[in-house]
């Protein structure tokens, strides 16, 4: 069995990841881009998880399939590389808007500490802080104050979904 598909797959997660991180900057920087993003800044909050998962797949749809072209293994891959981090983007999104404390795979949950302390030019990653970290945006805050202390403990899967 190749190994091609998975090599593709992982690919287009860090792809995807890199996209991601550049189009919130961007959304920071242009009003035109940017006019619903800062309506999102106002209301601080996700519009649930499968919402941000077709947002997140209509804008990566040409980029999900364009490796078709090269080969069916490598399509298969760069297009179930992309729809999982399309999956896992939208839930962390989403999880960073309604239960920030169980986001366990950063040290810090970037996009809710972007929110909370209204960083413009700071943590830009949703999923990951990879791109934050590589490109200096990274902004260590103590994020866990009583706020997030008193929270009434809840599970990973409780957050809006629709």
């Amino acid at each position: 069995m190749s190994f091609f598909p998975l090599l593709m797959a992982v690919a287009a997660f860090i792809f995807a990841s890199f996209v991601e991180y550049w189009m919130h900057r961007l959304m920071h920087f242009s009003q035109k881009i940017g006019e619903r993003h800062r309506d999102h800044h106002r209301r601080n909050a996700g519009q649930g998880v499968l919402w941000e998962f077709r947002d997140y797949v209509r804008g990566f749809f040409v980029v999900l399939c364009s490796l078709f072209f090269v080969s069916w293994s490598a399509g298969i891959g760069w297009f179930l590389g992309g729809l999982s981090y399309a999956a896992f983007s939208a839930y962390a999104h989403q999880l960073q808007h309604d239960n920030p404390t169980k986001c366990f795979w950063m040290k810090m949950p970037v996009h809710y500490v972007h929110h909370k302390y209204n960083q413009w030019h700071h943590n830009f990653g949703l999923a990951v802080d990879w791109w934050d970290r590589v490109f200096g945006t990274y902004q260590p805050v103590e994020w866990l104050t009583e706020e997030e202390l008193n929270q009434p403990e809840r599970s990973f899967l409780e957050l809006r979904w629709k």
